[in-house]
């Protein structure tokens, strides 16, 4: 069986824009994880905790043969490989990978929530999620994507970095 999955992305230590690429070859690396869309990168301020540096962050839409517990333990490994530390929650991390959405399920166990717990308070997932599927719905609510990113108060803390269309078009992993 094939699952539609849409992973957010985030990165703030070291060469971002390279810790993100590196992320998603190792995921597609992995052969029953196909790399469908991508957004742009946005430079983000911190949430959370803020005495840190701006993130980068993206989100990907991916198809794969694995189910939601195999996929999160791929999350986990390429963030452990790519030296994500946890001391700080919501700290610094080179690579930080959120499963967003699994087939339109709803996963809630003690290492996996499915939608994402906090997607509807954070610009800087809606945006780019809002830029691959302007049609994306989370199961149980009516509200489409566009509403819900109007109702959050911190958009202005998210800026394009590098538009995948337009004039500053870039290749993320050699197709």
């Amino acid at each position: 069986m094939v699952n539609l999955a849409y992973i957010a992305l985030g990165s703030n230590i070291g060469n971002r824009h390279a810790n993100l690429t590196n992320a998603i070859k190792r995921l597609v690396d992995h052969p029953d994880i196909h790399l469908v869309n991508y957004s742009s990168i946005y430079e983000t301020e911190p949430v959370g905790y803020v005495e840190q540096d701006l993130f980068l962050n993206m989100v990907i839409e991916i198809n794969t043969c694995l189910n939601a517990f195999q996929l999160l333990d791929r999350c986990l490994k390429i963030e452990t490989e790519l030296g994500r530390k946890r001391d700080i929650r919501w700290g610094p991390r080179t690579i930080d990978l959120d499963i967003l959405s699994f087939n339109q399920e709803n996963i809630k166990t003690e290492n996996l929530i499915i939608p994402h717990p906090r997607i509807l308070e954070r610009a800087f997932v809606l945006i780019p999620l809002l830029e691959i599927n302007s049609d994306f719905h989370f199961p149980g609510i009516e509200k489409p994507i566009t509403s819900l990113l109007n109702e959050l108060p911190d958009k202005e803390g998210v800026r394009i970095w590098k538009q995948k269309n337009g004039e500053d078009v870039f290749e993320l992993i050699g197709s």
